[in-house]
């Protein structure tokens, strides 16, 4: 049997290929073209060191607004050492140690390209961390997202070093120990080498991939909840129909509505005569509304691949022009809006899901108060709604961004800044939310759909009931209602939403 590897190469990475790499377990090892790429690109570096006499940030330099501090050849080593233990101020909740193991892969990613200088044993480090998970800890508050990620970055470079904690084996341990374990050498790292751990934006990255994946997700699922909510509230097929839609010529609205199109062929219900002439936005604007969603999703979708296959640290080298340029490529803004902006859209697909949520239990197309047979007797589904607001308006929120603020640093050297890291640590919460919401719709359109029976939805949507009824049962009488919503909540992110 073939094993599964992927080989770091500087080959164009999709999130679908992220994701596939995480989701199968592929092992990590660097290609002939990028260990000739690093390789090539450390001896450019040590042999201008040797020969130039003009200074070189963060080479023969210090950091910072300390760029005009020249240091001794000897101590290069030491500089970069000093620069991993001083900048690992991470603090607040330790991060998801998923989300820290994608780091280790994008750093690598990025280091692999040739244009940072850095030994190739640092980052095979990396790649042996990955491969063993050895697991930094890293913390979720303390990026400014500009001169990349320094903090948490700093934070997962520690234990290459023999410093800091890292997760193995379900533990939270002393990296020394766990390095002393495994028989990995702690790094000694050369000139440039702890700038180009921490320079970059790859505690930023981890969160907008791991985002965009669910995203993703998310919106198949909300078009196939979506469609059995239009069905379960006798909603009209007009609206989702091929010209209304193609007039308007945006490819979300387009793809939104043909996805419900789809999901609805063959449905009695959708057929059946109306006796409404309309209905009511969330159901009848999902092509609109889903659809912008969907466009700022594949739009921050290539931001974020943009910026996970470019080497984010600084200075930049570039061997074969005999160039060695201190720019700005590890500022996060240029992933940071993009990151805000799907916060919002993940947070309109949740907005418009619980007003879907709403008229589902508002007792009024011959469906029953709050979804059950005895209302009165029984609350039903009415505080479920409750829950799902309570989801939304804590996303809304969350939807003031980041990348809005700027606060300056470094006694005024890094004199604006992206806040890119907070973006993306609130972007993962949203997306929860997201989760929470749709995952209600789907209990009550479920429960809603049996209220219209002997006539029936389309196989799509049978479909998905049948599965769901496996998870979370009709609810008859008054019950518990949380393990309900977490058994939904699993079901949304396990489940396979997109058209076969």
């Amino acid at each position: 049997m073939t094993e599964n590897i992927h080989y770091i190469s500087p080959d164009y990475l999709t999130i679908e290929d992220v994701d596939r790499i995480i989701s199968t377990g592929a092992r990590l090892e660097l290609s002939e073209r990028a260990c000739s790429l690093i390789d090539r690109c450390r001896s450019y570096l040590d042999e201008k060191i040797k020969t130039c006499t003009a200074p070189l940030y963060g080479i023969t330099t210090g950091f910072g607004s300390l760029c005009n501090i020249t240091i001794n050849s000897d101590d290069l080593g030491e500089l970069q050492r000093n620069l991993v233990m001083s900048h690992s101020c991470g603090m607040g909740a330790p991060v998801d140690p998923k989300i820290v193991k994608l780091m280790l892969f994008l750093k690598a990613q990025s280091l692999s390209y040739g244009n940072s200088g850095v030994q190739r044993l640092t980052v095979q480090r990396l790649l042996d961390f990955y491969n063993l998970d050895i697991i930094p800890v890293v913390y979720s508050q303390g990026s400014l997202g500009a001169s990349g990620d320094l903090a948490p970055l700093a934070n997962m470079s520690l234990p290459l070093l023999g410093l800091g904690e890292v997760y193995y084996k379900g533990e939270r341990r002393p990296a020394a120990d766990v390095l002393a374990e495994t028989g990995l050498e702690p790094v000694k790292l050369m000139s440039k080498e702890g700038l180009a751990l921490l320079n970059g934006t790859q505690f930023m990255s981890a969160h907008a991939v791991t985002a965009l994946i669910e995203a993703l997700r998310l919106w198949n699922a909300a078009e196939m909840i979506g469609a059995m909510s239009v069905d379960a509230f006798d909603g009209r097929i007009e609206p989702f129909g091929e010209s209304v839609n193609a007039v308007r010529r945006h490819h979300g609205q387009i793809e939104a509505a043909r996805a419900i199109r789809t999901m609805l062929a063959g449905s009695e219900l959708a057929a059946s005569p109306k006796a409404h002439v309309q209905d009511p936005y969330s159901f009848r604007c999902i092509p609109q509304v889903h659809g912008a969603a969907l466009d700022t999703i594949l739009n921050v979708k290539h931001a974020v691949e943009n910026e996970i296959n470019s080497p984010t640290d600084n200075p930049t080298i570039f061997p074969e022009e005999d160039l060695i340029v201190s720019a700005g490529n590890f500022h996060g803004e240029p992933i940071a809006m993009p990151m805000d902006f799907l916060a919002v859209a993940l947070t309109e697909l949740s907005n418009i899901s619980e007003r879907r949520i709403y008229k589902l239990i508002a007792g009024v197309r011959s469906l029953p108060s709050f979804l059950v047979a005895k209302p009165g007797l029984n609350s039903g589904f009415m505080i479920l709604q409750y829950a799902a607001a309570s989801a939304v308006n804590r996303s809304k929120g969350l939807c003031w961004p980041c990348s809005c603020d700027s606060i300056p640093s470094s006694q005024g050297q890094e004199d604006h800044v992206s806040m890119g890291a907070n973006s993306a640590v609130k972007l993962l919460e949203v997306c929860a939310n997201t989760r929470r919401v749709l995952a209600i719709e789907l209990i009550n359109a479920a429960q809603a759909l049996e209220f219209r029976r002997p006539l029936r939805s389309s196989a799509v949507v049978e479909g998905l009931f049948d599965s769901f009824r496996e998870v979370v049962p009709f609810v008859s009488e008054d019950t518990v209602m949380s393990p309900l919503i977490a058994a939904a909540e699993n079901f949304v992110m396990t489940h396979d939403f997109s058209l076969k």
